[in-house]
Formats: structure tokens, C-alpha cells, sequence
């Protein structure tokens, strides 16, 4: 960051004064106005108030309260939030051109810049130094940081390193940009105490984040979430006095020998290799989408054979993401470049990643010849249903076994994966949504196994860490979340995009070994076990006034829940915010702002804010099961029309009660 003089105390109080008469006209919020003053107080350059000023100057008051009226807390994804703000200052342009990334980032509390930057890394190291000391641990904390390609991911990469080592923790940072589930797989593989990423996975260019990993390689979670926010709220100031150099930390840099061991892992992943030699013919197209996903699937999908294209066109790190309207492979729109390639190449099988790689979206060559979007809850199913089906077919899983294995998912995944697990007698394990509870659920399954066989358990062979949890725990089959996460192993406690393409594409080799296409053998799951269908959608709600929104509307169906929609009975609510929850494991779900409703025909509603955008998000699920052995294809082609347009209906409806709840003041 570039040195520049801090402004003088007159004019700091000259613009705190007009700050304040602002906030009593109405015109900012109070938290707005105490915030900026925060900020300016503890500010060593000029870069702040310069902007703070050319706003106030130019009587930006929403700008100020979308930038200040909060500091930044974590969620389900830890920090996120914009980088470059909606009106970019003078003073943050600085040198930069007009098509160009700003020089600085956006100044505020509530966005990602260097200040929150420092006060979380400073918070998550002095939480770190506690819990070392109250473990009885005297070596110096570890903290693991990768970053993606995003703008300024670099440089808070590097002032994360920094604040870490000055503060007396070692940092290990990675070469380049690498993917979220390689830095949750190094903090296990390197054994430290933490793992930072810079990310805002798949938003807008304009965002960035900061994920914070505890030392089991899993996001953070209670109660360490709690006390790292503690430490981070204490701090209000960028300055602090670096410890003296025989106790600060080193910064190493890392990157291949860890990028090895991590692929060692993966090629484990693979359950039939036979399938894969016996499907040559099958043509696969990966999009890296301009991420970290090339780093390792491009190796990978060499090294175990398959017959692959990337789309040149964004095979390249780059934050502006130029060939895309969102970096987001939930999305059409992100895979149309890919799914030209395909037609043009008559590839069987698309694959897409996230900038970060924990997310992982697919197309595939549908019967009809054309190429076909999947859905986070169908590619699931798909990876579930082949990878417990095959675990039987190898001797690995059996009738004796099976209640020791376990596919987990979230509330508001799809519920085709419990009728599967149903069906093969495998526990199906529910969490909140974020794989963070998923990572959770593996480190209890480690920890559950005897103390003695256990000893360097990260170190021990796939093959052997699937025996110890089949004999004494619980073994892992996979994990998933319908916004396109998935897992099959427990060496990442993340979700992970690398080893989804590794899985999925088996999966389509599977299919092709068969001489079927993907969506045909989905369709013969559907068949077997019924027709499941979800539609996802959410609320926009964007700044101080939106979040107030969101806010008022998640209250709304706590406080007066549905008691019919659509001529249907509700026969169901979980609140989890105020009910007493727990899963078939008997551990109790922690609270969170979510509502789900079940009505008389097994359709369900869940309703929950996001963690990390700016919206409330609306999952609909509906379902016909077969009542004499399977469904014809003639009935299945019947029955989805009929659950596609209730699912449409289910929508609108809840559309115009969503504007109904915002409109009455009294809910």
C-alpha cells in the first residue's frame, strides 16, 4: 500500500461534524456515523478520509451507509463483501485508469479492504494464541493462506501473512492462486493450527472475502467462531506494535510438493478404474472459469486417463472475469462458452468450477443429442447413488457394514439422497447449510475412533483410514449440498471441485461403459426410487434498507407461519432459531435463521437469509413415488411435467405472499 500523509486532526474533526449533522437529519444511519468515525480515528493515511470526504462532498449518504452501517462479521463463509465499491473515490482510483482495477480498495467497515483484512487475521492469531496456551501447546501457531485470482486477492494474502508472522505466528503461503479444498486438505497435511482463504468464491468481480479454517482443515464453527468474532470486534484500529523479531513468525512460501500430496489423495477418489479404461470414447470439456480449478484438474484428468478439452478462452486467472456475466457454474449462462465447445467437438460431458474450486456445475449430452443442464441436487444424486451402489459391488460396504456408513447432506438438499441411503441401509446425516457442519460431522467420526489407532491419522493410507472408520466410526461416503458442493472422501473437510470432477466424471464414464448417456441413468434412478424435483430461487434485497428487508421478512414466518399453501395443509414446521433440533445422530443443530414447512403431500418449503449475499433464499422441494415397483419411462416423462409446473406455481405464490408480508407493517 502506498504511503501517504494522514489528513490533519482539524479536518477530521471538520468532517466528523458534518458526518454527525448528516446522521441527525436523517440522512445516515447512527451506526454509519459511528463507524466512520472509528475509522478515521484509528486511520494512518490519508486514503480514507479522502474518500470519506469526496462522499460526503458529493452527498453520497446511501454509498456511506451501504459501505459503514455495519462492520463486516462472519457467516457461513466467514467475510465477504465488496472490494470495489458501487462509486469508486478518487483516492482509491488513485493511479489506475478507468478500465483498470482501482488502486486501493474500497474504504468502509462493512467491505473487504486491508483494515478488515488486518483486524481479522490479528483476531484470528490472538484467538490462536489463547487456545494454545490454554492446550498447553508452547510451539508457535500455524496458519496456511491461499488466495484466488480475485482483485486484490494477492495483497490480502500478503497482509494476512504479514499481521500473522508480526503478531508471533508462522504463515505458510501458497505461490499462486490455489483452490479452497487444497488449502483445507494442506492445514491437515501441514498440521497447523489454521488455514486462511481469500475468496468470494462465485460472486460478482467486485467482492472479495476471507474463510478462516480451524486445525481439523473444516471452517470455523462454535465454539471458536465466537471467539475468534470476539477478538476481531475488540479491534478497532489498524495500528498495532509488531512483537520483537526473536518472536515473530516466518512467512514460507509453498505450493508443489503440496499440490503432489493432495493429488496422491485424490486419484483415490477413483472407485473403478476399470470404467474408466472401458469408456475411451468419452469426451469431456472442463472450464476452470478463470479460477484455481486448472491448477489441479487439468493435471488429474491427465493422469488418470480421461479423454479432455479446457476452453481456452478461460484457462487464465483473471479477477474481471471478462467471458462471463458471473463466475458461477450454478448457472447457464457461465457454461454456454463450454457447452459450444461440446456441441462443436460432440463431447459427452461438460464440466465447470468456481474461481475457488469448491463448487462444481455439469452439463451433459442429453438422449435427444442435446447438451443438458444438471442441478446441484441431481449431480449429487447422481454421485451418491454410484458411489454407494459401487462400494457394495466391490465387497467394500455389505449388509453387515452398512449402518456404519453414512451420506450426509443439508436440510435443503434434495431428498432423493435419504431414499437412497434409505434403500442401501446407510445412515443419511442432515446438517445446516455449509459444508462447515459437514467437516464437523468427519472430525466427530475421527475423533470416534480409539485414541491408540489413531495416531497420525492424517498421514494413514485412504484404504486404511476407511477400514479403521468401518470398524470403530463411521465411514464416509459422500457429502453434498444442493448449491453444487460436493465431497467423497474425509481428507478435505471442505466441499471440493477438484474431486467432484474427478467423481462425476467416472460417473459419466460409468454411464457411457453401459451405453447409456448421464441423464438416461438419472433417469433410471428416478424410476427406482421416485421423481424428486426442487426449484431454487431467492429475494434480492441490496444494502442497509435491503437488509433491513430480509430481516423483517425472515421474522414474518417465524412469527406467522403458513397454515396452507396452494389449498394444502401445512402438517409441519421446524423453526431453528427457536426449536430444540437434532439429527438421527442425536446432536443438536445449532440455531440459525431458517424455517421449513411440510405440507400434507411431502412437498416442503425451507426459507433462510443468506450467509454471504445480499438476498433471502427460497427452497421448494416436491416428490411422487412409485407405488408398484418402478415408474415406465411414459409416467416419468408425465409426472416431471406435472412436478414442474407445481413447483412454478409454488414460486409465484410465494412471490406475491413475500410483497404481502414486506407491505404489512403489523407481521
Amino acid at each position: 500500500m502506498t504511503e501517504q500523509l494522514a489528513a490533519m486532526p482539524a479536518d477530521v474533526e471538520e468532517l466528523n461534524s458534518r458526518i454527525e449533522r448528516a446522521a441527525a437529519r436523517g440522512q445516515l444511519l447512527e451506526s454509519t456515523a459511528k463507524n466512520v468515525r472509528s475509522l478515521l480515528a484509528g486511520a494512518t493515511i490519508d486514503l480514507y478520509f479522502s474518500s470519506i470526504k469526496q462522499l460526503a462532498d458529493s452527498c453520497e449518504w446511501s454509498e456511506l451507509n451501504d459501505r459503514f452501517y455495519q462492520t463486516l462479521a462472519f457467516g457461513t463463509g466467514g467475510l465477504r463483501g465488496r472490494t470495489i465499491g458501487k462509486i469508486v473515490t478518487a483516492a482509491e482510483r488513485g493511479n489506475a485508469r478507468e478500465d483498470e482495477r482501482p488502486e486501493f480498495p474500497c474504504v468502509g467497515t462493512n467491505a473487504m479492504n486491508f483494515f478488515n483484512i488486518n483486524r481479522a487475521t490479528r483476531g484470528l492469531v490472538a484467538y490462536l494464541h489463547d487456545w494454545n496456551a490454554r492446550e498447553k501447546i508452547s510451539a508457535k501457531p500455524k496458519i496456511v493462506i491461499a488466495h484466488d485470482p480475485r482483485f486484490f486477492s494477492k495483497e490480502f494474502a500478503e497482509v494476512a501473512a504479514r499481521v500473522a508472522a508480526e503478531n508471533g505466528c508462522d504463515a505458510c503461503v501458497f505461490d499462486g492462486p490455489r483452490s479452497v479444498p487444497e488449502l483445507s486438505f494442506a492445514v491437515r497435511y501441514l498440521k497447523a493450527n489454521a488455514g486462511i482463504v481469500i475468496t468470494a468464491s462465485h460472486n460478482p468481480p467486485y467482492d472479495n472475502g476471507y474463510k478462516a479454517y480451524f486445525s481439523d482443515g473444516a471452517q470455523v464453527i462454535e465454539p471458536h467462531a465466537s471467539g475468534i468474532i470476539a477478538k476481531v470486534n475488540a479491534i478497532t484500529t489498524e495500528s498495532f506494535t509488531p512483537l520483537p523479531k526473536d518472536r515473530q513468525g516466518k512467512v514460507t512460501t509453498i505450493g508443489k510438493d503440496i499440490d503432489q500430496a493432495y493429488m496422491r489423495r485424490l486419484e483415490t477418489l477413483i472407485l473403478d478404474p476399470q470404467v474408466i479404461r472401458e469408456a475411451k470414447s468419452l469426451r469431456i470439456v472442463y472450464t476452470p472459469l478463470h479460477g484455481t480449478g486448472s491448477v489441479i484438474i487439468k493435471p488429474m484428468l491427465t493422469r488418470l486417463g480421461f479423454n479432455f478439452q479446457v476452453v481456452p478462452e478461460q484457462d487464465r486467472f483473471d479477477g474481471r472475469f471478462p467471458t462471463v456475466k458471473s463466475p458461477n457454474p450454478e448457472n447457464a449462462e457461465a457454461l454456454t462458452i463450454a457447452i459450444n465447445l461440446a456441441q462443436k467437438e460432440d463431447a459427452d460431458l461438460v464440466v465447470a468450477t468456481d474461481p475457488d474450486c469448491d463448487r462444481m456445475g455439469a452439463a451433459v449430452r442429453g438422449k435427444d443429442g442435446k447438451m443438458k443442464l444438471l442441478t446441484g441436487n441431481q449431480i449429487g444424486s447422481l454421485l451418491a447413488w454410484y458411489r454407494t451402489k459401487t462400494l457394495f459391488d466391490k465387497g467394500v460396504l455389505n449388509e453387515q457394514n452398512a449402518a456404519r456408513a453414512v451420506i450426509i447432506k443439508t436440510f435443503v438438499t434434495t431428498d432423493l439422497q435419504k431414499a437412497i441411503a434409505d434403500y442401501y441401509g446407510l445412515r443419511c446425516v442432515e446438517t445446516l447449510t455449509g459444508f462447515k457442519y459437514i467437516g464437523a460431522k468427519l472430525g466427530n467420526y475421527e475423533r470416534a475412533i480409539p485414541d491408540q489407532l489413531r495416531q497420525n491419522y492424517v498421514d494413514l493410507a485412504e484404504q486404511e483410514t476407511r477400514r479403521l472408520r468401518l470398524a470403530h466410526s463411521s465411514f464416509y461416503v459422500f457429502g453434498g449440498e444442493e448449491s453444487y458442493g460436493y465431497s467423497g472422501a474425509d481428507f478435505v473437510r471442505d466441499k471440493d471441485g477438484n474431486g467432484a470432477v474427478i467423481m462425476f466424471c467416472e460417473v459419466a464414464a460409468y454411464a457411457k461403459s453401459r451405453g447409456q448417456t448421464v441423464d438416461q441413468l438419472l433417469d433410471e434412478i428416478f424410476a427406482t426410487f421416485g421423481y424428486f424435483a426442487e426449484k431454487n430461487a431467492s429475494l434480492v434485497f441490496e444494502g442497509a434498507e435491503g437488509a433491513n428487508k430480509i430481516v423483517r421478512l425472515a421474522e414474518s414466518y417465524r412469527t406467522n407461519p403458513f397454515s396452507a399453501v396452494l389449498g394444502l395443509k401445512v402438517i409441519g414446521i421446524k423453526n431453528f432459531e427457536a426449536d430444540m433440533i437434532e439429527d438421527v445422530e442425536d446432536d443438536p443443530i445449532p440455531k440459525e435463521k431458517m424455517s421449513i414447512f411440510e405440507l400434507e403431500d411431502r412437498t416442503r418449503i425451507a426459507v433462510r437469509p443468506s450467509g454471504t449475499e445480499p438476498k433471502i433464499k427460497y427452497y421448494l422441494f416436491a416428490q411422487r413415488r412409485p407405488e408398484n415397483g418402478k415408474f415406465d419411462s411414459a409416467e416419468l416423462s408425465k409426472i416431471k411435467a406435472q412436478v414442474g409446473e407445481k413447483l412454478d406455481r409454488l414460486w409465484d405464490w410465494l412471490q406475491k405472499d413475500a410483497e404481502s408480508r414486506l407491505s404489512d407493517r403489523s407481521r
